[in-house]
Parts: C-alpha cells; sequence; structure tokens
C-alpha cells in the first residue's frame, strides 16, 4: 500500500494547463511506427533501473529482469528525437498468456519501482502464473529518459520549491514564469515538456505493447493510471484484451470539480478520523467530531508560525504536515498512527508527521524522491485547460469550503496563479478528456465506496463511460486490488483478467 500510496497522493495535485488544444490529438498516430513497434527488447539484470541505493536492493532480486523501450519524443516527428521508456518485469511462473502492463498512478509514480517495492503480493497472487507483471515508467517518471525535471530533492527537502495546500502557493505571474523556465532548462528544452502529456503516454503504451509482442493489452491502472487506462481504451479499442481500473478519475468531471471533489473526500476521511479519534479519552482532536476541524487549525497554528525542526534536523512546514495528513488518510489502516503524529505534533514533535509526509512524496531514507513532483506538474501542465488567476483564486477558496479542514488563510487567503501559466506549450487534451466511448472491449472498473481520493461516483461514471462492469468495494482506502491484500476483489478481478469473465451485476466485495 505504501508504494500505491506515494503515487496516487498526487491525485490530489492534479495540474493544469493552457490554451485550445487540437482535437484531433488524442487519435492514434499516423505516422509509420514500424521501427518502433517491431524493436527487440534486451531483458537484463536491473541494476540500472534503480535510482537509489535503497532501490538497488530491490532491483537485485534475480526474479525481476529490466529493459528499456524507445519511442519517439514527437508523434509527429517519428524521426526525430528519441525518449527511453523503463520497463521492469516478473516473468510469468506458469504458461504465460503475455504480459500484464501496470500503472501505479500518479501522474509521475514508477511502475517499476512500484513491481520492485511490492514484489511479494505480485508473486503471491495468482495472476503472476498466467502473465508477466510489466511495470513500467511513463516518460519523464523514473528512469525512463529524458527526465522531466524543475527541482532537485534537496530544494524539496528544504522546502525550495512551489508548495501545496488547497493550490500551489504561486501568488505571482513571475512565480509562474520561474516555475516553467526552471522545467524548461532541466528537462532538456521545451520539446520535452512540450510532449509529456497523457496523450503521448498513451501512445508509449501501444508502442510497449507492441514491443512485450502482445497482439493486445492486458493493463491494470491504479489512479491516474485509470485515465490512463481508458484513454488507451478509447484511442486503440481494437488493441485491447483486458482493462482492470482501479480507483478511477471520473471522466464527467473537469479538471476544477475533480480537484474540488478529491479534496472532499479527503475531508470525508477526516471526519471518519475524528469519529474514531473521539472514542478515545484523550483524542488530541477533541470528543466532538463537529469541532475537530477548529482543534487541527489550533495543532498546526504553531507551526505556520515558525516550522518545527525533527530530530534529524530537517524543518516541517503546514504544507508539509498537511501532505502528511492526507496521505495517512488513504487508507483507513494508518489512521491510528496519524492520531499519533498530531498528538506528537501537538507536543511539538514533528518526526512522525514528518514520515507520512515522506510517503506522499515517495521520499526515501536515503532522501532520493521516487515520485516524481516535477513530472505530475508537467504532465498535468499538458493535461488540462488553463484557469486565470481569478479562477484559480476562487477553487482555492471553494476547497477551502468543501474541506473546511484546508480553511486556512495560509492555504486559501492569498491571490493565486496557475502553475501552468508560463508553459512553453498548449495541452494535447481537451475538456471532456474522455470521448467516443462507443463499441469497446468489455472493461472492469474497481471503486471503493470510500475512497480519499477518487470518490466511488467517478468509479460509477467511468463503467457508465466505457460500457464495462463495475465493481464496488466497501471500505476506506484508495486502491484496491493486489494492493489491498483482499481475496474477493483479488478473485474478481483475476478472473476477468486470465478468463474475460466479467463479475455479475452488483458485484461487490468489502475490505
Amino acid at each position: 500500500m505504501a508504494a500505491a500510496a506515494a503515487a496516487s497522493a498526487l491525485l490530489v495535485l492534479t495540474g493544469c494547463s493552457s490554451s485550445t488544444p487540437d482535437p484531433e490529438s488524442s487519435a492514434a498516430p499516423e505516422a509509420n511506427l514500424n521501427t518502433y513497434h517491431q524493436q527487440k527488447l534486451d531483458w537484463t539484470g536491473c541494476k540500472d533501473t534503480a535510482t537509489s541505493e535503497a532501490d538497488k536492493k530491490l532491483f537485485a532480486n534475480p526474479v525481476l529482469e529490466c529493459a528499456r523501450v524507445e519511442v519517439p519524443v514527437d508523434y509527429d516527428k517519428p524521426e526525430g528525437n528519441k525518449a527511453q521508456i523503463a520497463l521492469t518485469r516478473l516473468s510469468a511462473a506458469g504458461e504465460a498468456r503475455g504480459s500484464l502492463l501496470i500503472d501505479p498512478g500518479g501522474p509521475g509514480g514508477s511502475g517499476t519501482q512500484m513491481i520492485a517495492s511490492t514484489l511479494p503480493l505480485w508473486q503471491s497472487n495468482p495472476i503472476a502464473k498466467s502473465f508477466d507483471i510489466v511495470g513500467f515508467d511513463p516518460r519523464g517518471t523514473g528512469s525512463s529518459t529524458p527526465s522531466l525535471d524543475c527541482y532537485t530533492d534537496k530544494e524539496y527537502d528544504a522546502g525550495d520549491v512551489p508548495r501545496y495546500g488547497a493550490v500551489y502557493d504561486i501568488t505571482t505571474a513571475d512565480r509562474a514564469a520561474e516555475l516553467a523556465k526552471r522545467c524548461t532548462e532541466a528537462s532538456g528544452g521545451v520539446e520535452n515538456l512540450a510532449n509529456a502529456g497523457s496523450t503521448n503516454v498513451v501512445h508509449d503504451m501501444d508502442v510497449i505493447r507492441a514491443a512485450l509482442g502482445d497482439d493486445k493489452l492486458s493493463y491494470v491502472g491504479y489512479s491516474y493510471g485509470t485515465e490512463l487506462g481508458a484513454m488507451y481504451a478509447t484511442t486503440y479499442p481494437e488493441k485491447v484484451r483486458a482493462m482492470a481500473l482501479d480507483g478511477a478519475v471520473s471522466p464527467d468531471l473537469s479538471a476544477k470539480e475533480f480537484r474540488a471533489a478529491s479534496f472532499e473526500g479527503l475531508q470525508a476521511r477526516f471526519n471518519d478520523l475524528a469519529a474514531l479519534c473521539a472514542k478515545s479519552a484523550n483524542c488530541v482532536l477533541g470528543n466532538d467530531p463537529a469541532t475537530a476541524n477548529d482543534r487541527l487549525h489550533d495543532i498546526v497554528q504553531p507551526v505556520i508560525d515558525a516550522p518545527i525542526e525533527t530530530s534529524s534536523g530537517r524543518k516541517v512546514s503546514v504544507w508539509d504536515v498537511y501532505l502528511g495528513i492526507s496521505s495517512g488518510l488513504f487508507s483507513e489502516k494508518r489512521w491510528p498512527a496519524i492520531i499519533s503524529a498530531l498528538t506528537a505534533l501537538d507536543a511539538g514533535k514533528a518526526d512522525e508527521i514528518l514520515a507520512f509526509r515522506d510517503l506522499a512524496y515517495g521520499r526515501g531514507p536515503d532522501g532520493v524522491y521516487h515520485t516524481d513532483l516535477d513530472t505530475n506538474i508537467a504532465v498535468r501542465c499538458m493535461d488540462w485547460p488553463r484557469r486565470t488567476a481569478e479562477e484559480h483564486t476562487a477553487l482555492a477558496r471553494q476547497i477551502g469550503k468543501v474541506a473546511p479542514m484546508f480553511d486556512l488563510d495560509v492555504f486559501t487567503g492569498a491571490s493565486y496563479h496557475n502553475e501552468c501559466a508560463a508553459w512553453p506549450a498548449p495541452p494535447t487534451r481537451d475538456e471532456p478528456w474522455l470521448t467516443d466511448t462507443a463499441d469497446l472491449p468489455e472493461t472492469l472498473v474497481v471503486s471503493t465506496t470510500g475512497d480519499p481520493a477518487t470518490p466511488h461516483e467517478g468509479g460509477i461514471a467511468m463503467a457508465r463511460a466505457l460500457g464495462g462492469s463495475l465493481l464496488t468495494v466497501d471500505g476506506k482506502q484508495h486502491g484496491a486490488y493486489v494492493l489491498g491484500g483482499n481475496k474477493c476483489v483479488d478473485d474478481i478481478v483475476n478472473t476477468y483478467l486470465v478468463d474475460l469473465k466479467s463479475p455479475p451485476k452488483d458485484a461487490r466485495c468489502t475490505l
């Protein structure tokens, strides 16, 4: 669950983009891509895929193999610059039916790191008998090249980056321009940023499919990965074998509506946490859940006034605190630990909440960030229409109303500029982002009723839009298949993936 949360926490950070997109840009490329489709993969050991010392131990496992797929940076110029997409594979324990491609979410989540860090969960799941399990790092992410960078890991540690509360704390046009300039320079130029969006990731997925030798794609996507899966299904419907989408992003919502809905989901789970805490005599949030938001504000006020230094010497800001709380709300199993972290914070100690902040960012003990936060910004700047400063400021105020735990002046009291206001290229997606959903193959959406990041209504909407099946999971966490350790969920999804047998209408599991 930790690997999934590190990526899926970024769902709350969905960004925006620019002016008028090309409505045809999501179509399959017309250029001849045979050279890319016919490339032979060189599966070797994974030492070069690890991005940190800690990961080297995970990737050293001899059951893992790694390779790279070459794709064009710009699909309109297939003879131009190339990108390398990193893959990690756990070969099938039995006779392989093909590959099962996995995306953990984000944008910015590393599929190779997810497979390596959750390897025992995949090995113990029957799905590993029938499929090669393949994780990939979407362009700009993890070990894929070129990387999409704006800031260093040390700058993220120090907080010398755009910080996120209700929206990013970018309050001037100059700061937005600085962000775009830094990202352009550190990512190797405008071309890499201009081709960072989900539209090109979907085209990369089809090249990966062909290079793996699969006539049709079998895929599991979590969180943002459900967007990629749904876009692939509508772009390449004839190339889909099976598609399981877990924690679906609603195709019915605009970027603004989705962001507000995600914060509502976090608030609902915080309300549940407050109710759990209130059962204890000395609850740090008080014994009346109705006043928990005010009590939380009291707890964090000293951190707003001055960041707290931890035992490691790192300082914790209010932005760090709220990222930590948010990551802890992603699974009901973590709630007691979040209550403990808030209790310690109330006493002036921030080590526990910092650990949750690091979980949200995928930061390892060596200071390496496994979730690409800069990639998250870059992808969303190429995905969503751009908001004016007035619209962006209004969104911050709206979030404070729908999620009053965030209703602090430090988060909602300024005039904000969109983080993508100076981005050097227009987006490659339109709103609504999912269209042409007729005549699609059978898909399966897994949706948890108490999902804090992608509300259950979004899963219902995704299943309806794709004309597929829906598995409803009663529970309060983000992501259920394999990562949730639930036999009911795993059995239903595995039956679909292996035998292409969808569950009956109204299928339901409980975590």
